[in-house]
């Protein structure tokens, strides 16, 4: 009888033991679900601010290369506004230069005036000035602008330039003036 005690005693200790890992293990279990859901709604919340920092960056990019555009344009227009104001004085020294061809007064009048002249437009050429050579091409609107239309001397020349009022220039591919034409028809 003391070894039936004695095994009673063992397993109602053991019984406790039991209960108290299960219950130890319980209290675990409760533990490691709330940590999983701690960690996803930490992943999910680190997802989404990955989500709005890449959103963020885009934007950024966007916006500096937007800048960086803006810029470029602001100085093209800048720099066309200059040109486009220097070519009244460009004008000037092509007619000062064909009065002093036909002046037989002084050479070196005609040798300044060809410095400044050559010194301008080597100038402007660099900056990316074109002259539009519009003589005996074929008249063009989008390089041409009709002063008037003339008869045409011969029948190769009608809807030719047959002559040139005012020279055109393009900067940088775009046409910054137009040259101003005599047409055959």
């Amino acid at each position: 009888m003391a070894d039936k005690k004695k095994k009673n005693t063992e397993e109602v200790i053991d019984s406790k033991k039991l209960a108290a890992l299960e219950a130890r293990i319980e209290g675990l279990n409760e533990e490691l679900e709330e940590t999983v859901k701690k960690t996803e709604e930490a992943e999910k919340k680190a997802d989404a601010a990955k989500g709005d920092y890449l959103r963020l960056m885009a934007e950024f990019d966007t916006f500096r290369r937007r800048t960086a555009e803006e810029k470029l344009a602001l100085v093209s227009s800048a720099s066309a506004d200059t040109i486009k104001g220097l070519l009244p004085i460009l004008d000037d020294c092509e007619i000062a230069l064909a009065s002093l061809e036909k002046s037989t007064d002084s050479d070196a009048a005609k040798e300044g005036t060809q410095m400044i002249f050559t010194k301008l437009s080597n100038y402007l050429k660099g900056k990316g000035l074109e002259r539009i050579e519009a003589k005996g091409a074929e008249f063009d609107t989008e390089l041409h602008e009709a002063v008037t239309t003339f008869p045409a001397p011969s029948e190769e020349l009608k809807g030719k330039v047959i002559d040139v009022v005012q020279t055109g220039y393009t900067l940088g591919g775009k046409v910054l003036r137009y040259a101003k034409v005599v047409v055959g028809a």
